[in-house]
């Protein structure tokens, strides 16, 4: 049993250091680099202006940056901002003010939030209503994003300062406090009227399992399962009892796949989040998009029309006295605007029995007043405990059903505060007692430019510890339903992680188990070793492929520390090309191709060498090729040095997950 007051608190004071490590992280950034260090790092974007500007949901300003013409214009150079990042839109320093600028950037320009990511141009909703942009030559910084701490100490406040009465069963539950409801044998058999005959048996186990529990429910999805799959078919059971649904996961993306497959099935349903966020085949079920088309719209119509007007006089006018009057305006306007969008946002959520959105924007003020039956996360054994307590605690709901795998990739922790670990050292022994399934290494600290941080041994970092396995430890597998057909992988390519972390218990579906690249549907893929073999080893031991770290030679190259974090092997990266062309050669699309490796300055030497030459050839790292298809992963693992240390891959789950259908190639073992 877990005392909630002080799990609660253990978490604030865990995620307060988690939240001051990123801070720092991005000050030191920003403090002690060139504005084109940042850019050439993907950390800002430099010579841009305003192309356009309008209003957006809740009356926010929202920029479209580009490139300025006086710099030629065009496309934007190569960067890592990304739609959700938090950013400070500022006019760009010259010269000598440059070091002045970078040193106090937090506090310089205006934070927004990047909502749209174009080849041409980066749109950013602002934060602040009333603020005068700058008509000058601007930059683009990314900053540590605070928003999402603030809303995660909220919600451990406020389970820190419930009293006993307050605690629900659910939440009693969750902390062993009381143990789950013992569910009816009879329920576990009930038959029931599928709405996808085509379910397996495991499928069709876990979800009668959900259906059936009372409090809450774990549904353990290995790679390729059809967990998202089984989501629906459990949405759609959940509905014909008519059940109201809170369905969240840690990521946009997580979230749109469920409405993507959902939309079929004409469900009412509402997904939450600005829309440049949202993949475009889900636009018409956002918030914004249902504001514009419903037939309550045109009472916000006028208003955002008659704002648009104002901003764009703004940005004409000289005179001062003119300007603040406009701005007064502006401000009277965008409360009405406000008034009228909140009642109809109002009664779109109450027409909906489905609402979905990111485990953060379950407590937007959207949600404040609304009550679910049952609460859903996906992907939660990729999410802080405390992100899921967002949607327990403000749906009210008395039900809580968890699909993810623990045994996949857990969150990424930055935290500086961490126990340092030393690195392990891997010898030829033990590496092929964990290929094979029957050995291990402990997962120690490590730098890693993808990561952006420290990974440490979950015993040693409870922030690590999601809910998911928290509950595992603490009800035990009885919570738990397990998907054991696997539909994606080769079944030589299954056997691994069925070994070594599914206790030899996945089955590969006849589909799939014995598909091979030169099987592919487009019928001219040659008959060669590389496309006949389902699981291919390239052994680079001996020391002619040796891993480079680039030092900080910024007097001599001008090159700088924060673009040499990373790790590369370039001998390595020559034979990954190698793969590639035998592969494209026998006539595997590029498009059907995913080079996959750990470190990022290797990532990018790959991608110098391979993305123009193959066109439509996906390249990236590990931990953001988590869960994706393709139907051949080359994966280059860099690592090779005379202490025989592999750093964070010793993590076995950093691989796990990253599977295709008929072939493997790992480089490097």
């Amino acid at each position: 049993m877990t005392d909630i007051s002080t799990f609660a608190t253990s978490q604030l004071s865990l995620l307060d250091k988690e939240l001051q490590a990123e801070l720092a992280e991005t000050q030191l950034l920003t403090a002690t680099h060139a504005p084109n260090t940042l850019q050439r790092a993907g950390l800002a974007l430099l010579n841009l202006h305003v192309s356009s500007q309008r209003t957006g949901l809740g009356g926010k300003i929202v920029l479209e940056l580009s490139l300025d013409p006086a710099v030629g214009g065009g496309g934007l150079p190569e960067h890592g901002l990304r739609a959700g990042d938090i950013c400070a839109v500022a006019e760009q320093p010259k010269g000598a003010e440059r070091k002045k600028e970078r040193e106090g950037m937090e506090k310089q320009g205006v934070e927004g939030v990047v909502t749209r990511v174009h080849k041409e141009s980066v749109t950013v909703a602002l934060d602040r209503d009333e603020v005068e942009i700058p008509n000058g030559k601007l930059w683009l910084v990314k900053l540590a994003n605070d928003v999402t701490w603030k809303r995660l100490n909220f919600t451990m406040t406020r389970l820190q300062k419930m009293q006993p009465s307050e605690h629900s069963t659910l939440t009693q539950v969750l902390f062993g406090q009381s143990s789950p409801t013992p569910i009816p044998a009879d329920d576990l058999k009930a038959e029931l009227k599928w709405h996808d005959p085509t379910l397996n048996d495991s499928q069709q186990q876990a979800i009668r399992f959900a259906l059936a529990s009372r409090e809450v429910a774990l549904i353990h999805g290995p790679p390729g399962t059809g967990k998202t799959h089984t989501l629906i078919e459990l949405i759609l059971q959940l509905l014909d009892r008519d059940q109201r649904l809170l369905v969240c996961g840690p990521s946009n993306i997580s979230v749109d796949n469920i409405v993507e497959r959902l939309a079929s099935h004409k469900v009412p349903m509402v997904r939450l989040g600005h829309p440049a966020r949202l993949l475009p085949s889900v636009l018409n079920h956002s918030l914004e998009v249902l504001t514009k088309t419903s037939e309550a719209a045109g009472i916000v119509q006028d208003i955002r029309a008659e704002m648009d007007s104002k901003q764009s006089s703004i940005r004409k006018t000289r005179n001062g006295r003119e300007r603040r009057a406009i701005y007064g305006e502006i401000k009277d306007l965008r409360k009405e605007y406000r008034q009228r969008e909140g009642r109809v946002v109002s009664d779109l959520l109450k027409q909906s029995k489905v609402v979905l959105s990111t485990l953060h924007g379950a407590g937007g003020y959207h949600l404040k007043n609304e009550k679910f039956d049952v609460v859903i996360v996906d992907e939660a054994s990729q999410a802080l405990e405390a992100q899921c307590w967002i949607p327990v605690l403000s749906s009210g709901a008395p039900k809580l059903v968890l699909a993810g795998d623990h045994l996949q990739l857990p969150p990424t922790i930055k935290s500086l505060s961490m126990k340092q670990t030393k690195k392990p050292a891997v010898t030829k022994t033990n590496v092929n007692d964990v290929v094979n399934g029957v050995g291990s290494v402990s997962m120690k600290d490590d730098k890693e430019a993808s990561a952006g941080g420290k990974k440490a041994k979950e015993d040693d970092v409870k922030l690590e510890t999601t809910l998911f396995d928290r509950l595992l430890v603490l009800h035990g597998n009885a919570i738990k339903r397990m998907l054991r057909t696997q539909y994606r992988m080769h079944e030589k390519i299954m056997a691994f992680p069925s070994s070594a972390l599914y206790d030899n218990k996945l089955i590969a579906a006849d589909a799939v188990k014995a598909r091979l690249l030169k099987d592919l549907p487009y019928g001219n893929v040659e008959d060669t070793e590389d496309t006949r073999e389902p699981l291919a080893f390239w052994d680079t031991q001996g020391g002619d492929f040796p891993e480079k770290v680039e030092d900080d030679e910024a007097g001599a190259k001008g090159k700088s520390a924060l673009l040499a974090e990373s790790k590369v092997n370039e001998n390595e990266a020559a034979l990954v090309a190698l793969h590639v062309r035998n592969l494209v050669a026998a006539g595997v699309k590029a498009e059907d191709i995913a080079v996959v490796t750990p470190y990022n300055g290797q990532l990018a030497l790959l991608s110098q060498m391979l993305k123009e030459r193959f066109v439509g050839i996906e390249l990236g790292s590990v931990d953001g090729f988590q869960g994706r298809e393709k139907e051949a992963v080359v994966v280059s693992l860099v690592r090779s040095n005379a202490e025989h240390e592999v750093g964070f891959l010793g993590e076995k789950r950093r691989l796990n997950g990253n599977s295709t259908t008929p072939a493997v190639a790992l480089v490097n073992c």
